[in-house]
């Protein structure tokens, strides 16, 4: 029979962990979380320090008695879930719950393979109540700006909605930057090529116009543009300087959580979440064949470039053996983490190098090579050298007004990039052999016709950096941020950009407007770092939400009195009372409502006046949107008709 208990969070986890431990050990999971703060009540005692009232979550209650019934005849309980605040969080609520005489260990590691195991349970420790606090201490402050945010929402635009701290601050920024589109003007602007070549040279290459006279080439448009050509059409092109060197591009640090987001989004296509729920299946453990289930990867919540002494030696090791000393350096490299990392973690790294990703391939899904190989790569390519371009740039003289200039490159030496592959999709010439003094041929000049650009909109990549360089949230929270702007139909994902929705317009000013500290980013930022001050035990975390919720309640009164219900009248007259329709917002996006709610409860769906093409339906089609942010249309018939499109049919019939 099993002496001790171990609980971790999940079933996979559970697995890969049993496998190491043996028959003295019951390995249970609790599904994560088991306690939270109550859900139709706030759940902090303002007056009491803003102690919180966590009760049992209703979903975990036949798991918290299971675990309870477990530990009763164990002489040891083992707490190994994962590395973090909320980790942590997890098993001083288990601690709470558990009512057993059994002494109660802490286990932390950040691999789940059978040594780091079996090295956490032969030092086990006890919980880290400063982490605990901080995580604590994040909860009750989004618990105070949501539940007393969210009925203002309520006030001003229509029951249902919520905000949240962090989130509303990303809200904000994506916002702006929509905004920012808005006002962009395009300026025109050209530029022109000449495309040379060298005598008893076949193949041609390409200069462009760097400058006229002493100073860059501004052409505005198409006549001024006419009129550089006639003028360079009458020149010699010659080779007035050749600048030969070597350029190196060193090898990056192993991934971070935000680093692994945005790479999965750039090369992958992958979401934010979706990177991050596929990591977790790669920590966990996965069956391979003869080994079992096996934890692939390292922790993959953390903000820290360090790598473990024990793992540098094993990558230099493996790369030695399968590359060759020149691709080596000397010694390890080392990266330094930002100022706010947490030391205490590693990178996101293989958990064994030796484990090739193709030689596990056939036991993966798709997107789990795919990531894994990425991470892969990053971890071992990190420790070669460097990689060594060839860079010939050359300038040429077109009648001593106009200056031309080519660049071309060559590898000379792939370094890391022999593992991790190119880092720039870019392509560059290579340049003939070129002499100074040298008349060039010219085969052909182009003009090329351009407009400035907006700034893009934010991709979960682009947004994910962002965040993290303005220090709002933390790797545990980049994906939920997203994931939860989107669910709450602030956010829609579009070609893997994000637009703000007219909700997510009119929730961000609102917010903006009577919350200004709140929608601040630096403000934002300052608290997150006092999260981790609590964490190293340097701050009371009761001041820090005490000093945070006393102006936070002179700008909720202020507002309180403020705002007004914002009602948005349309044409359209409610066909039971002939009274107008307002619009308004609900789960699932807008919709019509009788003006004279609620004596009158009539609503309906907007639709796209276009009638539904499923033969026999007289249904309309109506925009929707999925879970996940991305747009559709479907029948305003639901459920009796389940029609469904990416796009609005062609050569339907318009109702409007």
């Amino acid at each position: 029979m099993a002496k001790a208990l171990v609980i971790v969070e999940s079933p996979a986890k559970a697995k890969t962990i049993n496998k190491f431990l043996g028959n003295d050990f019951m390995v249970e999971a609790s599904g994560g979380h088991i306690m939270d703060l109550p859900r139709r009540k706030m759940g902090v005692d303002v007056e009491g320090d803003f102690q919180p009232q966590y009760v049992v979550i209703p979903a975990r209650k036949k798991t918290v008695s299971q675990i309870k019934k477990d530990a009763k005849d164990k002489e040891s309980v083992y707490l190994a879930t994962d590395p973090d605040r909320e980790g942590e969080a997890i098993c001083w609520h288990l601690k709470q719950c558990l009512n057993t005489d059994a002494h109660i260990y802490r286990v932390s590691f950040r691999e789940i393979t059978e040594g780091a195991v079996k090295e956490a349970f032969a030092h086990p420790g006890s919980i880290d109540m400063h982490k605990v606090q901080a995580q604590q201490a994040r909860r009750v402050l989004d618990r105070l700006v949501g539940y007393n945010l969210s009925p203002l929402l309520w006030k001003k635009i229509s029951r249902g909605l919520s905000a949240g701290r962090v989130q509303s601050v990303a809200l904000k920024l994506i916002v702006e930057r929509e905004r920012e589109i808005e006002r962009f003007k395009p300026e025109e602007y050209w530029e022109v090529d000449a495309e040379l070549k060298s005598k008893g040279v076949k193949k041609s290459f390409i200069a462009k116009l760097d400058k006229i006279g002493e100073a860059k080439p501004e052409i505005k448009n198409k006549e001024e543009s006419d009129k550089v050509l006639e003028r360079l059409g009458k020149e010699k092109f010659i080779v007035k300087d050749i600048e030969q060197k070597e350029k190196k591009r060193n090898p990056q640090a192993p991934y971070t959580t935000s680093k692994l987001q945005q790479e999965a989004f750039n090369r992958l296509n992958f979401s934010a979440n979706r990177t991050m729920r596929i990591a977790q299946q790669l920590y966990e453990g996965l069956d391979i064949g003869d080994e079992g289930s096996v934890g692939l990867i390292t922790y993959m919540r953390t903000d820290s470039v360090t790598i473990s002494e024990a793992a540098l030696a094993a990558c230099r090791d493996y790369l030695e053996r399968n590359f060759g000393a020149k691709y080596l350096p000397p010694k390890p490299l080392r990266y330094k983490s930002r100022k706010s990392a947490q030391g205490a973690h590693e990178a996101i790294r293989p958990a064994l190098p030796l484990r090739e990703p193709d030689k596990i391939k056939q036991y993966l899904s798709t997107d789990q090579y795919k990531l894994y190989t990425l991470i892969w790569n990053k971890f071992l390519s990190s420790q070669m050298r460097p990689a060594v371009y060839a860079v010939t740039s050359v300038s040429i003289s077109a009648g001593g007004e106009f200056l031309f200039k080519a660049v071309g490159s060559s590898v000379k030496f792939a370094g890391f990039m022999k593992v991790f592959g190119p880092i720039s999709e870019e392509k560059k010439q290579i340049l003939p052999p070129l002499k100074k003094g040298e008349e060039l041929t010219l085969v052909k000049l182009d003009t090329h016709q351009h407009f400035t650009q907006a700034p893009p909109r934010f991709s979960d990549a682009s947004l994910v950096k962002t965040l993290e360089e303005n220090g709002i949230g933390r790797p545990s929270t980049y994906a939920p941020i997203i994931h939860t702007i989107i669910l709450r139909d602030y956010v829609r994902r579009k070609k893997n950009y994000f637009f703000p929705s007219e909700l997510g317009f009119v929730v961000s000013d609102m917010l903006s407007e009577h919350f200004p500290r709140i929608m601040d980013v630096e403000f934002t930022a300052t608290l997150e770092e006092e999260l981790d001050e609590i964490e190293e035990g340097k701050l009371d975390w009761v001041k820090v939400v005490k000093l945070f919720y006393e102006p936070f309640t002179q700008e909720l009164t202020s507002a309180q009195q403020k705002i007004k219900k914002e009602v948005i009248s349309t044409d359209e007259v409610c066909e039971v009372c002939s009274r107008p329709m307002v619009m308004k917002w609900g789960r699932h996006g807008r919709f019509l409502s009788c003006s004279g709610f609620p004596e009158c409860k009539n609503a309906r769906s907007i639709t796209t006046n276009i009638k539904c093409p499923q033969e026999g339906c007289t249904g309309m089609l109506v925009e929707r949107h999925t879970r996940r942010g991305r747009d559709f249309y479907g029948c305003s018939n639901y459920p009796n008709c389940k029609y469904t499109t990416n796009k609005l049919p062609e050569n339907t019939e318009n109702n409007g």
